[in-house]
């Protein structure tokens, strides 16, 4: 049979069509197999993801402290004395178990890799220095425990005000990472001061050191239950609530701070765990529950939730 232009057309095309199906094909196999690379048709194997790099640290190696008296175990040991070698961040007492004895180990240890830059009397307008000296040490860890000199004063109109409070907190933490940025910082909450005031105020000698002027915004006048007088102490008990705002706020900024959560504003502190001379400040068992709080919430998986 004799063959038509039409029929070379028709033949053409179909084998035009025929390849581009062949192509195809092949383009679709090679986009679906699962071979590796060197085409030996194993299949490709997928690297596990990196796990990010904890950025709490629970087992810190070195610590230094700053804040005021309850960090300088002020009145734990003798009258109107500190006694860091109880405090509850970095003391060497076996029987208090500081913070830095529970981490790091034995009390010579202790000695050579924490230091206390805590000073009695001290509120948040002294912490940048202190945070100073603290930072050139470059410590793993930096506990703070600053505010109840703050609400602590002769008058609670002369109680340093919440901005003022956060400015000095937050430049605290400033002049820190700006020496250690990679350094820990475990923030206490502030004392609940009226709880303080109603266990000691059943003690009599506690009475009679309180009119010596420790925490008059709180404790003066210790009987007066007067409206006058407990509008005084709730006015101070807000602000002290105010405070602890702040330090937990400022803290969550910061992805190497963890704050107690509240875990010392709420603990109920007993007379057994005062000090005997002034009804105020923790003696050495409650140095000791001081340090059992931080322990745990620095060794925590998880921060506390406030």
């Amino acid at each position: 049979m004799r063959e038509t232009s039409r029929t070379r057309r028709s033949r053409g095309a179909a084998a035009v069509l025929t390849a581009a199906l062949l192509l195809a094909t092949g383009a679709l196999a090679g986009c679906d197999s699962s071979s590796d690379a060197r085409g030996n048709g194993a299949p490709a194997k997928r690297r596990p993801s990196p796990r990010p790099t904890p950025v709490w640290d629970r087992s810190p190696d070195s610590i230094a402290a700053v804040g005021d008296s309850i960090t300088r175990g002020f009145d734990a040991c003798v009258v109107f004395s500190d006694c860091p070698e109880v405090s509850w961040a970095t003391g060497t007492d076996t029987k208090v178990r500081s913070l830095a004895l529970r981490l790091i180990g034995e009390p010579t240890a202790v000695a050579e890799r924490s230091w206390n830059y805590a000073r009695s009397g001290a509120d948040v307008g002294d912490l940048p220095q202190q945070m100073a000296l603290a930072a050139a040490k470059k410590p793993e860890l930096v506990t703070v425990m600053v505010g109840a000199n703050d609400a602590c004063r002769d008058s609670a109109e002369k109680m340093t005000s919440v901005d003022e409070f956060r400015a000095s907190f937050k430049a605290s933490m400033g002049q820190l990472r700006r020496t250690a940025p990679k350094a820990q910082v475990y923030v206490s909450s502030v004392p609940d001061l009226m709880r303080l005031w109603s266990t000691g105020r059943g003690n009599p000698l506690g009475r009679q050191i309180w009119k010596l002027g420790i925490c008059a915004s709180m404790l003066g006048n210790s009987d007066d239950v007067s409206p006058k007088a407990q509008q005084r102490r709730t006015m101070v008990h807000q602000r002290v609530v105010a405070y602890n705002e702040v330090l937990r706020d400022v803290c969550a900024k910061d992805l190497r701070c963890r704050y107690d959560g509240g875990a010392v504003f709420e603990y109920r502190f007993s007379g057994e765990q005062l000090s005997r001379w002034d009804w105020f400040h923790p003696s050495r068992n409650g140095q000791e529950r001081l340090a059992e709080i931080a322990y745990r919430n620095v060794t925590a998986a998880q921060p506390p939730r406030a």
